[in-house]
């Protein structure tokens, strides 16, 4: 009988307990007399969250979020950048540090993207594209046809120590808003355990993880991608924290050659868009929308690189899914959302909110026979909006969704899902 699957999300939130005391900070050429004055170059704007929480995996969980927002520029002439920083701590003695960013520079002249993260951690993994089949721990397509692998759909925790560094350069092509660059990407997974793993019971307990590095030659401990990319971007956002207007759009493809350290040589292409309809003049009914497709173009990835839902920049697709619940050699994900204003106060005329939001993810399995859009996993939910910082658009969100199998979580985040 198959057990019901929980995503890690709908285990480890639900109960957590949560304690955000937002605030906010502006620094810069102001007085603190000046406060209300309007934003100019230097101005910086922090807004700290501490977080405290458990969970059985984890066990108790401690330390801080925040996210800084500031000026490069003359804000009349310059977007505002916004980095996102979380380190937290277990009594299990795991580490979570992650420091994401997006840099304007003065007149809009580039941008750079960063994506910096170590994990001492854990997660749990499932088979390879989506459908039914995505819960099965091996299928014989690994070549374990012995008849003694039977489909599972628990899910695989893996433990794993983990370092990114990603950063890209995007200069200014023109006045319309496009940009064009390269970056640096690497990712190094070690000290790898598969828990689920069992090679010496009868039957064996073969996983996911497992099968594919036997099939195509990965090291079971650890892996390194190492890559370089050519990148495009479109971005009419009016603000990277709570956009009103505009569009974005990008453009990446990444080349892993094994001379500059990857496992083995592989290239990729990423390609996402971004839209924001604003109803009216208040910018109280927006209607966003977001979607990219992450392709495995050439080559063969690591199982841990393998195009994943909520592995994007900052780590917001695939609600209400934990993060790799959806793996495979290509996947696509689309979302929309929709934000409602629902509550002003004296002091902040955005202070509450509201969405609703719906969502698709399709993945396929190079090895297993599942193709791109041969199964479409939903997403839907529903969240509250909190503005704890009206000059850089800073909001706490807290949202609740469900999707297929059983599957339903709470996620807290800072600034909008995109």
């Amino acid at each position: 009988m198959k057990k019901k699957i929980f995503s890690f999300s709908s285990i480890a939130l639900s109960s957590l307990i949560i304690l955000m005391l937002g605030t906010s900070a502006v620094f810069g050429q102001k007085k603190k007399k000046d406060k209300n004055a309007p934003p100019q170059k230097g101005s910086v704007y922090l807004s700290p969250v501490p977080v405290i929480g458990a969970n059985p995996a984890f066990g108790f969980i401690y330390g801080a979020g925040g996210s800084a927002s500031w000026y490069m520029g003359d804000p009349s002439t310059t977007k505002i950048s916004n980095a996102l920083l979380g380190v937290a701590f277990t009594t299990k003695k795991q580490t979570i540090i992650t420091l994401k960013s997006t840099v304007y520079g003065e007149d809009n002249d580039f941008i750079l993207l960063g994506d910096w993260r170590y994990l001492d951690s854990s997660q749990p993994t499932w088979g390879l594209g989506t459908g039914p089949q995505s819960a099965k721990l091996a299928s014989n397509d690994f070549g374990f046809d012995d008849g003694s692998i039977e489909g599972n759909s628990e899910a695989d925790m893996m433990e794993f120590r983990f370092f990114r560094f990603y950063e890209t350069f995007l200069k200014r092509v023109n006045d319309k808003g496009f940009y064009a660059g390269l970056g640096i990407h690497l990712d190094m997974f070690s000290n790898i355990r598969d828990q689920l793993l069992d090679l010496e019971s009868a039957p064996q307990v073969i996983t996911p993880y497992y099968a594919y590095n036997e099939a195509f030659g990965f090291d079971q401990e650890k892996s390194t991608l190492v890559g370089i990319s050519l990148n495009g971007v479109y971005d009419t956002r009016d603000n990277v924290n709570n956009p009103y207007t505009g569009g974005y759009a990008m453009i990446n493809f990444k080349i892993n050659p094994e001379f500059i350290g990857s496992d083995q040589s592989s290239t990729q292409l990423w390609m996402e868009y971004r839209d924001y309809f604003d109803f009216t003049d208040d910018h109280q009914n927006i209607l966003a929308l977001w979607t990219y497709a992450n392709l495995t173009v050439s080559g063969n990835l690591p199982y841990m690189n393998l195009p994943a839902i909520g592995w994007d920049q900052y780590s917001k697709s695939g609600e209400p899914y934990s993060q790799g619940r959806f793996r495979g050699s290509n996947l696509m994900f689309a979302g929309v959302e929709f934000r409602k204003h629902l509550l002003a106060t004296k002091n902040n005329p955005d202070f509450f909110g509201a969405i609703l939001y719906a969502n698709a993810t399709t993945a396929s399995g190079k090895a297993n026979g599942i193709n791109l859009f041969e199964y479409i996993e939903p997403g839907y939910g529903l969240g509250l909006r909190f503005n704890i910082n009206k000059k850089a658009r800073t909001n706490v969100g807290i949202d609740y969704g469900w999707g297929n199998y059983g599957t339903s979580g709470l996620f807290l985040r800072l600034n909008e899902n995109f």
